[in-house]
């Protein structure tokens, strides 16, 4: 394998790294189903459906994948879930 593949193949894998980053949100006993709901829908672009699946698995589970992507999309959508005092993080 020469140098140039060796580069293709790596910069393929970091591609597909960077694709599994995800955004999950933790249960609190503070936010409500409403709140969690208008701010998925809000921030993450959720339909209303999906944004209440995704509050009602948080409730009952204790936290959800809410969005998967690249990093430099993912950070500014997990800074307003914080700001609107959702728990969430990207792992």
């Amino acid at each position: 394998m020469g140098i140039k593949e060796k580069i293709r193949e790596e910069r393929a894998t970091e591609e597909q790294l960077s694709l599994n980053n995800e955004i999950i949100i933790y249960n609190d006993d503070v936010n409500t189903f409403d709140h969690v709901i208008d701010t998925l829908v809000r921030v993450c672009s959720h339909t209303f459906e999906q944004a209440e699946q995704c509050s009602l698995i948080i409730h009952y589970v204790g936290k959800c994948t809410v969005k998967t992507g690249p990093m430099k999309e993912l950070i500014p959508q997990c800074t307003q879930l914080l700001e609107a005092g959702l728990s969430a993080e990207i792992v």
